[in-house]
């Protein structure tokens, strides 16, 4: 059977022996009866990490995005966000089934980065017949920008245009240890200009399940009920928040090398490549977006001949594919899929 080398997401990642034992032994109650000693100890820590009052483990990043959503706005409130961010195109629509708000995406003009204009232009004018701007959604890394940042200072910037227009901040960090990583700013450093963040273990920490919401305890004792409410309840939760306070502890220093083997495969790409580009400039953490220069391209196609020649892509935006490096796939492992990827693309 041909090694394949998976590079369609962070989230394939395999959990380690160590983190299997961990797992295995975990001191374990009914999370829904708030019993469960391994996740009050995974909730704890990620909440003292990031600044916050309390946290709240979840099964998903969907699931933590949309409570906070939820928690923080009325129906017929607006939400702000970038027109690619991940709350807009990959939760099926979840915002408006579940918290009846209406989404209002903005065009980035800077590799998905959010300018204070560019917000500001979005804020609806105060009347009866418009809808409140009541939330401003930031996701650092930019997924579908293809891993970029936003530094502290813009962070900064925009909450303290938020907060004078009465606006509350929540951070989708989902890839927020990679911003970290790259940049040196810690977790809490950016954590403390928002009201709510989502953090997922399940990415570039290389747990099997979960992500969680942060905040204060009034936004975590709301964000309990609607899981519950939801079908987030979970019994003896602490075997899989085992798994996600192991990777907190172990994998998060090593998330730097992830970066770096992302831009050592889009360096060869990107290089080599003559039937696409890559914007070397825009991998700034572990995921590499190759635009394709055919108009149409047959994406599905192409993904099955590069999976034929033993590497997994995935599709980017409609005529890009998408590859991220994680903890499964060493430096070599990147520069061979690069080599095979610059290869066909030629």
């Amino acid at each position: 059977m041909k090694e394949i080398i998976d590079l369609r997401s962070d989230t394939v990642t395999k959990p380690s022996q160590a983190m299997r034992d961990f797992m295995a032994h975990a001191p374990v109650g009914d999370d829904v009866f708030d019993e469960d000693p391994m996740v009050h100890e995974l909730q704890n820590e990620v909440a003292m990490l990031l600044g916050k009052e309390a946290a709240l483990y979840c099964p998903s990043g969907c699931m933590t995005n949309q409570l906070a959503v939820n928690i923080q706005t009325q129906p017929g409130d607006e939400v702000i966000l970038e027109a690619d961010a991940h709350i807009f195109n990959y939760e099926t629509t979840a915002a408006s089934f579940l918290s009846r708000v209406q989404l209002n995406p903005v065009k980035a003009n800077n590799k998905g980065i959010l300018t204070i204009d560019e917000v500001d232009n979005a804020i609806r004018e105060k009347a009866y017949y418009m809808p409140v701007s009541r939330l401003l959604v930031i996701e650092n890394t930019h997924n579908r920008a293809g891993g970029t940042i936003y530094s502290i200072d813009k962070v900064k910037k925009l909450s303290e245009f938020a907060q004078s227009k009465g606006i509350l901040m929540h951070l989708d960090g989902a890839r927020l240890w990679n911003a970290s990583a790259a940049t040196g700013t810690s977790p809490k450093d950016y954590a403390q200009y928002f009201d709510t963040v989502s953090v997922c273990f399940s990415k570039g920490l290389g747990a099997p399940v979960g992500s969680a919401i942060c905040g204060t305890k009034e936004h975590i004792a709301k964000a309990r009920r609607m899981r519950k409410i939801w079908g987030g309840g979970m019994r003896q939760a602490g075997i899989i928040a085992a798994g996600a306070l192991y990777a907190l502890r172990n994998n998060r220093e090593r998330i730097k090398d992830d970066n770096t083997k992302a831009k050592r495969f889009a360096d060869i790409v990107g290089k080599t490549a003559k039937r696409a580009t890559v914007d070397l400039d825009s991998v700034e953490t572990n995921i590499v977006l190759i635009e394709l220069k055919e108009k149409n391209p047959d994406i599905p196609k192409m993904l099955s001949d590069i999976s034929s020649m033993g590497v997994r892509l995935s599709q980017g935006k409609r005529t890009s594919l998408r590859a991220i490096a994680h903890l499964d796939v060493s430096m070599e492992e990147c520069e061979k899929a690069g080599n095979i990827i610059a290869e066909y693309l030629s």
